[in-house]
């Protein structure tokens, strides 16, 4: 008896192991697509910065934004692992 107590105590960690494996591998799947964008953003401001020079305060300034914005989508990503335990 105490062989299948053992058993279903076994299942039940390995089950809450699993839960937090696959958040983990979610949010490594949800930082993807947030670092693709930082970099779009950033090659592309460095080509903007090289065309014209005299545009640099708004090129960077946009830059910031579109660097903040994706940012929050990656914090997104991080906080849905804890909140759909």
């Amino acid at each position: 008896m105490s062989a299948a107590l053992e058993m279903v105590n076994l299942a039940a960690s390995a089950k809450e192991n699993v839960v937090g494996n696959v958040a983990s591998i979610g949010y490594g799947l949800a930082a993807i697509g947030p670092g693709v964008g930082v970099g779009i953003i950033f090659g592309n401001g460095t080509q903007a910065l090289a065309r014209q020079p005299e545009a640099a305060g708004l090129i960077r300034t946009n830059q910031i934004m579109g660097f903040a914005f994706c940012e929050a989508l990656a914090l997104i990503g991080i906080v849905m692992g804890f909140v759909y335990q």
